[in-house]
């Protein structure tokens, strides 16, 4: 992937400055619930965060100076923050709407959001009621290492680009509509599951769109780096993480999408560049 001298400017970087009060995950099915969303790449984490599985004891960690990797990580989120603010900003113009950029906050070990306690464990994620993405760059080093996925430069553009899909979704009013039918009670937990699969391979689509546009205008990518995107989508595809953890496979339980299907939206999206080929749901849920 290639640097250009974009910086967003958005980027709030929390590493270094000490932890602001941990949650401890207990054991059995609040452990097994956790553990689904820190690989899933999930959009709004607020019922996990505030549910009862979780005690939350306050720890400090020790302030630390950030190394000159650390910085040049923030460089590189900054920058890939700029681009996806340049990206959809053009994209809402097109469509005769505006585009206002989320907050991208880089943390370690835990930090508050809008959405409760956020701990490294979760991995990225998006949280609409500050209407921030927040990134602890530990979870690629365990993509890496637990689920196979060669992680490069661009594989973090990728995720970076699905959480800001989940923030388009919040000013395109998808994400209240989902939870609103969440809270209805009228949907069994099979059928907002299928909704749920809908909303992140929309989210992986968005992600296409935002790489198609991109390297259409910063010609950013280099031979390998679309490959990478997708080795990380299909490695936390339901299937891949169900065989893994449980040793098989029940679709009914999808809440993201088997690696098939976010390979495929993610290329639909690639391939089209057009936000208007998104409709996950109409295709999903007939």
């Amino acid at each position: 992937m290639k640097w250009t001298d974009d910086r967003g400017g958005n980027v709030e970087d929390r590493r270094g400055g000490g932890g602001s009060g941990g949650a401890i995950v207990g054991g059995g099915l609040g452990t097994l619930i956790i553990a689904a969303i820190i690989f899933f790449l999930g959009g709004d984490p607020s019922s996990i965060l505030s549910s009862g599985s979780m005690s939350s004891p306050q720890t400090q960690t020790e302030q630390r100076e950030l190394s000159a990797n650390d910085k040049k990580i923030g460089e590189m989120v900054d920058m890939m923050g700029k681009w996806n603010i340049l990206t959809w900003d053009q994209v809402f113009k097109e469509n005769g709407m505006t585009y206002t950029p989320p907050k991208i906050i880089l943390f370690t070990e835990t930090t508050q959001s809008g959405c409760g306690t956020a701990q490294s464990a979760m991995g990225p994620f998006y949280c609409p009621a500050d209407q921030s993405v927040y990134m602890d760059m530990s979870f690629f080093n365990e993509l890496q290492q637990r689920f196979g996925a060669q992680v490069t430069e661009f594989t973090i553009a990728y995720v970076l680009a699905h959480e800001v899909g989940h923030h388009v979704q919040t000013l395109l009013g998808t994400t209240q509509k989902v939870d609103a039918l969440r809270r209805s009670g009228r949907y069994s937990e099979t059928e907002m599951n299928r909704v749920s699969v809908a909303t992140e391979l929309q989210a992986d689509f968005y992600a296409g769109v935002w790489a198609k546009k991109t390297d259409s205008r910063e010609h950013i990518l280099e031979p390998g780096d679309i490959e990478s995107a997708i080795e990380a989508a299909q490695a936390v595809g339901d299937d891949n993480i169900q065989k893994r953890s449980q040793g098989y496979v029940n679709q009914e339980s999808f809440t993201h999408g088997s690696s098939a299907q976010r390979k495929e939206w993610f290329m639909k999206g690639y391939t089209t560049g057009d936000i208007r080929q998104g409709d996950t749901f109409n295709q999903l849920l007939k």
